[in-house]
């Protein structure tokens, strides 16, 4: 089944002091025919990013840990690449598996700020993927090459997803 794009109905999330500074605030929703359990392990299976985001060409994994049962968090540090730039910049991951979803901020990188999250909802045809990110990079430059390509960029790293999702869950109805 191709994947739906619904009206986003994400609540605002995460007040930022900065709003008037945030470039980059995307909602996505998408009903993806997988299970909420199978996306959400496909979105923490950070290591595995390289293999199926194209702009992903590395990422270290570390200080991985139980928050409650269910809940791990881990470290990562990802280097992206996109034609003449290469950046380096490290997160936190937090996988909820009781809910389940997964969210991502920022430890360190050229970003001013970086948040996002994905939840996955049950749906009658297989799951309701909500995806917001909301970061701005330190550098105005960045900013202005980011606002000219964003929508393209972000559907691209959704479309990253739902193949992935499709390789190693096989295609459904």
């Amino acid at each position: 089944m191709p994947a739906t794009t619904l009206p986003a109905c994400v609540p605002p999330a995460w007040p930022n002091p900065d709003a008037e500074q945030d470039l980059a605030v995307h909602r996505v929703t998408r009903v993806l025919s997988y299970t909420p359990d199978q996306l959400a392990e496909l979105v923490a299976d950070v290591s595995a990013y390289p293999d199926f985001v194209k702009w992903v060409t590395a990422m270290r994994v570390w200080n991985r840990r139980d928050e409650a049962p269910g809940i791990t968090v881990l470290d990562a540090e990802a280097q992206v690449g996109f034609s003449f730039l290469t950046e380096r910049f490290s997160t936190w991951v937090r996988h909820d598996r009781t809910v389940p979803s997964v969210e991502v901020g920022l430890i360190r990188g050229p970003f001013r700020h970086l948040k996002n999250r994905w939840t996955f909802h049950p749906d009658p045809t297989g799951t309701r993927l909500e995806f917001m990110i909301d970061f701005a990079f330190k550098s105005p430059i960045l900013n202005a090459m980011l606002q000219a390509n964003f929508d393209r960029a972000v559907s691209a790293l959704i479309g990253s997803f739902e193949a992935e999702a499709k390789r190693r869950y096989g295609a459904k109805p």
